[in-house]
């Protein structure tokens, strides 16, 4: 069987980040990647101008006509602008069984909010028990607990143990808005057990994207039936690896992307 994972998600017309990113990385480590758009943004590596989102009957079609005729394994959600986006999405995926990684994306490199403020609450009360995995970074995570930043360690996992309390299957804290030459981030389950990923901070402005690329990565890990141990630390892997690729590319003036394609055609 071809390995399939469903991202749903926002747009990036600069193609570093969103529906282009997550389809990417899935393709580039082996599993076929199909799409729902929840908003279709202006965007490039300096900044967010524009945001529109999807009505919600063509979310909501864009998801049964996906579900009703692909074998999807895995899904991936990314960006929900608004409330009823976050409704229309958990109505549409209700019926599936496979594993959903919930990356909860608030704000783009550039700084640009993409979760209105009244949409926090919602995220966190109908989709979050839903995760199979949630993929908070420091300031999202924060935000979803009413909470400062996780500014060590143990702080990091104390507030994944709590967005665990809230009803994620598992919650991967993100130490990528951290400090330290190393890079820590920490897969938490509510039982307590914690995996931990490394890596060297790396001194690069184009980081454009990395959420996206590690949350749709562990997806496709899950859809080609990997652990979700597993396919996290391949998702860093080949994280880590697109990062350290990314300053041979050439893109945009701002917050460029990583290099997805980094084992495929190296510069």
């Amino acid at each position: 069987m071809t390995p399939i994972a469903l991202t749903i998600a926002g747009s990036d017309s600069g193609g570093g980040a969103g529906i282009q990113a997550d389809l990417k990385a899935m393709s580039a480590l082996g599993t076929y990647g199909a799409s729902v758009i929840t908003a279709v943004t202006a965007q490039n590596t300096k900044a967010v101008t524009a945001v529109h989102g999807i009505p919600l009957d063509v979310i909501a079609a864009q998801i049964k006509a996906v579900l009703v005729d692909l074998d999807v394994s895995a899904i991936k959600i990314g960006m929900l602008a608004t409330p009823e986006i976050i409704h229309t999405v958990a109505d549409g995926i209700a019926g599936f069984t496979g594993p959903v990684v919930l990356d909860p994306v608030m704000i783009a490199k550039s700084g640009d909010a993409l979760l209105a403020q009244d949409a926090v609450q919602t995220l966190r009360d109908v989709l979050l028990p839903r995760a199979t995995v949630l993929t908070p970074n420091l300031p999202e995570a924060a935000r979803l607990l009413g909470a400062p930043e996780a500014a060590t360690p143990e702080q990091m996992v104390e507030q994944g143990l709590a967005l665990c309390g809230l009803g994620a299957g598992s919650v991967l804290m993100k130490g990528g808005h951290g400090l330290g030459e190393i890079c820590q981030d920490f897969l938490i389950s509510p039982s307590g057990r914690v995996a931990e990923f490394k890596a060297p901070r790396r001194d690069t402005r184009n980081t454009h994207g990395t959420g996206c690329t590690l949350s749709s990565a562990i997806a496709a890990g899950l859809a080609k039936g990997l652990s979700l141990v597993e396919a996290t630390a391949q998702a860093h892997a080949y994280l880590q690896g697109a990062i350290a690729a990314a300053d041979t590319l050439s893109i945009g003036q701002g917050h460029g992307p990583v290099h997805h394609f980094h084992q495929v055609w190296p510069a």
